[in-house]
């Protein structure tokens, strides 16, 4: 019926769209849109869960609204600065919120407890559980909250240092030619993919398109393993969620972020991805809420450093710094990988973590024009700046979504720090990031500002510094020391 009415439209150049109707147990609508310039027209069946997935997702800014919902977890907000509780019901009350577990609590001792001091803390505490990570534990009370758990701790163990058992969540938000070298056959690269040619990527394919030997682990909410453009591209990777399971995405944010850094290239189908061979390592950390612990995002962390990665994106943040969480990305750091993270989607000035972390690449989001995208943090912590807006990757379901935030931005710089490795292997963690600081689009004030950082990301002119050839010796002068030490015999030393 609805066909026929839609067939009538096109034939009188109207549009059309039928009222939603239910078929085989789904929702569907017929859309109708006549052609303006020749005799053919589109109509189409449209299924309404995938819109209204896609479009929920597109609401979600997780640092914007109290997330996960009221009651689903034992969950309080803070200020980041003073623990002091908050109500937030709006983007401008979450500038300052973190957002942790009532009942919980991490901890460091100055020596671990012995298996006799263990059990007096459990049975003092009336602890429920009891978890260790790297140097930290963190206990879960069935009678106590933070600030009673706390006291307790300061009290009688005098720790190395207590903290909340915090919330991380993920930083997506709402979206507000020329010939190229090296364009790909992927569907919706030409009409969708602006983000690529804005940093160079095509040129850059000159010179890298990735390497087996060089993996990019994802923290995130883990990622469809059958998405037939993500196909040969993933690794088996972790459910720290749940151990013994597959990293299945049941959010799609991990999903768009692999997209964007590893979706099948010259494939005839979807989207292009930046890096046509480094490994995607897929770390489930973040629940079907699209939220996860300090613990979560920790063990993700160490887990895809002891696994192989040698790049990590982290789309998620917290404003609250967390030693927990930092001690983490020490431990990442130390083992050489690079570290990117979202800065976060308030438009606010304030830090969030882990991006404001040192060891961490903090990534501003920018629009079509090159300009700072609407939502995107900003201050002196932020290093690049790279495109975030209507992101077009891959998304569960065999589905594709354009997505926006700087956790659309991220992956952008984690796929080029692999394409730089890939390149030259031999350049350290602190190398690869001052290539990526040192050869990029210069926007808004001149130098290193609080919008952009050092500018939008250039793969181009990056892979150029990386492998040396005929780059400027401004643009890259470490690359001249490791030349002398090389000659010299010398290892060279790594600065921080």
């Amino acid at each position: 019926h609805y066909l026929s009415i839609a067939k009538q439209q096109v034939k009188n150049h109207q549009t059309y769209q039928s009222p939603s109707f239910k078929m085989a147990g789904k929702q569907y609508f017929v859309i109708a849109e006549p052609s303006a310039k020749s005799n053919q027209s589109v109509i189409a069946l449209m299924n309404q869960k995938i819109l209204l997935d896609v479009e929920n997702h597109q609401k979600k800014n997780l640092r914007l609204i109290p997330y996960p919902r009221e009651g689903k977890f034992k969950v309080e907000s803070v200020h980041a600065d003073t623990l002091r509780d908050l109500t937030v019901k709006t983007g401008h009350d979450n500038e300052n919120a973190s957002h942790f577990y009532e009942n919980e609590i991490v901890v460091r001792f100055r020596q671990d407890p012995s298996p006799d001091e263990m059990n007096r803390i459990k049975g003092d505490v009336k602890a429920e559980s009891a978890r260790k990570l790297g140097y930290a534990y963190v206990f879960r009370s069935s009678t106590m909250d933070y600030s009673q758990l706390k006291v307790y701790f300061l009290n009688h163990w005098n720790p190395h240092y207590v903290e909340p058992h915090y919330l991380y969540l993920t930083n997506d938000t709402v979206p507000e030619t020329g010939s190229l070298p090296n364009v790909p056959n992927d569907l919706l690269f030409a009409k969708y993919q602006w983000n690529l040619p804005a940093i160079e990527t095509n040129q850059g394919w000159d010179l890298s398109k990735g390497s087996n030997d060089i993996i990019v682990g994802i923290v995130d909410t883990g990622a469809d393993i059958n998405h037939p453009d993500l196909q040969g591209q993933l690794l088996s990777g972790y459910n720290v969620v749940d151990p013994g399971s597959d990293p299945l995405d049941d959010v799609g944010h991990g999903t768009h972020v692999a997209g964007i850094i590893g979706a099948v290239v010259n494939n005839n189908e979807g989207v292009a991805g930046i890096s046509w061979y480094n490994k995607i390592l897929p770390v489930k950390a973040l629940d079907k809420s699209g939220s996860g612990t300090t613990y979560s995002v920790s063990e993700g962390i160490i887990w895809a450093a002891d696994h192989g990665a040698k790049v990590i994106n982290l789309s998620l943040g917290n404003y609250a710094d967390s030693q927990f969480l930092h001690d983490a990305v020490r431990y990442a750091y130390d083992k050489d990988v690079v570290l990117v993270s979202a800065a976060g989607n308030d438009n606010t000035e304030r830090p969030g973590f882990p991006a404001a972390y040192p060891e961490v690449l903090a990534v501003a989001a920018t629009d079509a024009n090159m300009k700072k995208a609407s939502y995107s943090n900003y201050g002196d912590y932020i290093d690049v700046a790279a495109p975030g807006t209507s992101i077009a990757s891959t998304y569960p379901g065999n589905q594709y979504a354009a997505l926006s935030g700087t956790s659309m931005a991220s992956p952008h710089v984690a796929a080029m720090a692999a394409l730089i490795r890939s390149r030259n292997p031999d350049l350290t963690n602190k190398q690869v990031m001052d290539i990526m600081c040192q050869s990029t689009i210069d926007l808004g004030p001149k130098g290193h500002d609080k919008y952009y950082g050092n500018g939008q990301i250039d793969i181009y002119k990056a892979l150029q510094a990386a492998g040396g050839g005929n780059t400027p010796l401004q643009l890259w002068p470490q690359h001249v020391q490791n030349q002398m030490n090389s000659i010299m015999g010398s290892e060279g030393v790594k600065t921080k």
